[in-house]
């Protein structure tokens, strides 16, 4: 049987397959990623992009963002989220979301050199795959992975190319499965798992039509439609999702999950969508229908020995607060320059043990957190009266009842505003999207205790150099003009440290133990007359150590470790601090 060899086999090409292959590949790491489809991507289903994912296409090449913005829908098109009766109909409320509310959008600028999207995993996924290809990735569609085996020195993986009927092997010294929510490669693999599958039942259908009367004034990402009686369950709520605006849509409806999973024929779909659209003679394109359900597990451990799992394979959840891509996105982030560093002989394989102690707390937290949303209509729900009778016409009477002049009204009234306003939880989370603070041993404490959070950590991004934390964003100024955030000066598969006036011993020795360890390690030596200065004042406030202090920064943008101020020693302390994250 034919045998091929590569570093590491990727299974699958969705955003975290295809983000670990552009990654590698961006380090030097020769991989090969298979998609078991002919193509990629053929329903937009992921979408929200947040700026922590933006931050790793940045990473990828300033074209490479720059193509995600020219595909994406801006963030200003995004955030009017609209409770309504029908788009055509009586509107109840509506919450500005995804960063476009003033205090939130200042939150955004402050936080990142990138800005959150909207961009369908249809545009997305071809993206990273281009990227990857475009860099020196082998990439095999219409091949299916069978089984896989380990033993201490690689992976031997058979893989079935479906269009000639041939299985073959592949020998790799690490495998990846990124294969999606029904993960084989996690199932052979013996991932654990905590949680359910199958907690309900959802349609999806896909269709184009001109709804710029219905929506333009509101421009909105989503826009949910309360009808009672009109489905299953009597609550009778649908979503319509604008995929482009504004003349391609998908509506979520959903079904019975104790039944079979319902065929749904184009009379049906037409029913669906001109029902919530509110408009009976609306000309409708109905391209796709398709069935999921909302799930509600996550991966206790991400890997086991050579074989690592990331994406939907480890976190199953409902697509609420926008979490999916981005999060599989980010775990290929974190894994990537393990990986290139443990390949290219820089760090020991203990390095890799990291990934799961640092991504596996994030897979429990977005399906707690993307399930808790779906929890938190409720309010909603009952504020409208929805819940107080399973009779239509009482649901309707209830929910008109918010219109009188009386003192229940306006209670109700207050009700449903502060129902609504709780959906920042899912609508405007900055703080699920980007609080993320690592513990492993990738990570280096340096005594201090971690920082409280000032504000709600889920609705609030908030800033620390702390151990384990991503490096906060500010701009740095160069003499001629130039600007440059400060996560720009990171990454790119390297170490990076940042020093300020008095802190040239750290830049001495940090060129000293890249010589030593042959690491790719880059120096900031940030002040008047360096090359990159803090004329705003901003870096100071956000360093949280002295000038002649040092923060070391991981390839991933996390801190790995800092210094409040200089040392009698740089040079041995920087070996040490090298040979305990890098396990050599």
């Amino acid at each position: 049987m034919l045998e091929i060899k590569t570093p590491v086999l990727i299974i699958g090409t969705g955003p975290a397959g295809a983000a670990t292959a552009a990654l590698l590949s961006s380090y030097g790491v020769e991989n090969i990623v298979v998609n078991r489809h002919r193509w990629l991507a053929n329903t937009p289903r992921a979408h929200i992009t947040n700026q922590r994912t933006m931050e790793v296409l940045r990473d990828l090449g300033r074209e490479v963002e720059a193509e995600a913005y020219l595909h994406a829908t801006p963030q200003e098109l995004m955030g009017n989220n609209v409770f309504c009766t029908s788009l055509a109909g009586e509107e109840i409320g509506r919450l500005q979301t995804w960063g476009t509310q003033p205090l939130s959008k200042a939150e955004h600028l402050l936080s990142s050199p990138t800005f959150m999207n909207d961009l369908p995993q249809t545009l997305m996924e071809p993206l990273l795959f281009k990227t990857a290809c475009a860099r020196g990735t082998h990439a095999r569609l219409y091949t299916e992975y069978l089984s896989h085996q380990q033993d201490a020195d690689g992976v031997t993986t058979t893989l079935l190319d479906r269009l000639s009927g041939q299985s073959y092997l592949v020998r790799s010294q690490y495998l990846i499965g990124a294969d999606g929510g029904n993960s084989k490669v996690a199932e052979h693999a013996n991932l654990p798992f905590s949680g359910s599958m199958g907690l309900g039942g959802s349609i999806n259908i896909l269709f184009k039509a001109d709804l710029t009367k219905y929506v333009a004034h509101r421009p909105s990402v989503l826009y949910w439609v309360l009808q009672p009686g009109s489905n299953v369950g009597g609550i009778g709520m649908g979503l319509v999702r604008m995929i482009r605006p504004w003349n391609e849509w998908l509506i979520v409806w959903g079904y019975d999950i104790n039944q079979p999973a319902p065929v749904v024929d184009t009379d049906f779909a037409l029913r669906v969508v001109r029902g919530l659209v509110g408009d009976a003679t609306l000309a409708v394109e109905i391209q796709s229908v398709s069935t999921w359900t909302v799930n509600n597990l996550y991966a206790t451990q991400l890997a086991t020995g050579r074989v690592f799992c990331m994406g939907d394979a480890t976190h199953r959840h409902p697509p609420s607060n926008g979490l999916g891509s981005n999060t599989s996105i980010q775990d290929a982030f974190n894994l990537a320059w393990k990986l290139a560093f443990v390949l290219k002989g820089q760090a020991g394989r203990e390095l890799l043990a990291s990934y799961n102690a640092e991504r596996a707390p994030v897979a429990q937290q977005i399906v707690t957190r993307a399930n808790r949303s779906i929890e938190e209509f409720g309010p909603i729900f009952k504020a409208l009266g929805l819940l107080a009778s399973v009779d239509p016409v009482t649901m309707q009477r209830n929910m008109d009842a918010r219109c009188a002049d009386t003192p229940e009204a306006a209670q109700q009234r207050a009700e449903i505003c502060r129902a609504i306003a709780l959906k920042a939880y899912e609508f405007d989370a900055h703080g699920v999207e980007m609080n993320q603070r690592y513990r492993s041993t990738a990570v280096l404490p340096d005594g201090s205790p971690e920082p409280v959070f000032a504000r709600d950590p889920e609705l609030h991004y908030q800033w620390t150099t702390w151990p384990g934390a991503r490096l906060p964003h500010v701009w740095l100024h160069a003499a001629d003009g130039r600007k440059v955030s400060t996560l720009d000066l990171a990454g790119k598969g390297c170490f990076t440290l940042f020093t300020g006036i008095g802190g040239a011993a750290w830049a001495t020795a940090a060129a000293l133990i890249a010589a030593e360890f042959a690491l790719p390690l880059v120096v900031h030596l940030i002040g008047p007359r360096h090359e990159w200065q803090d004329f705003t004042g901003d870096w100071a406030r956000v360093r949280e150590i002295d000038d002649d202090g040092a923060i070391l920064v991981r390839p991933d943008h996390h801190v790995a470790w800092r210094a409040q101020a200089r040392s009698d020693d740089a040079l041995a302390q920087l070996r040490a601090v090298f040979t305990q994250l890098l396990a050599r």
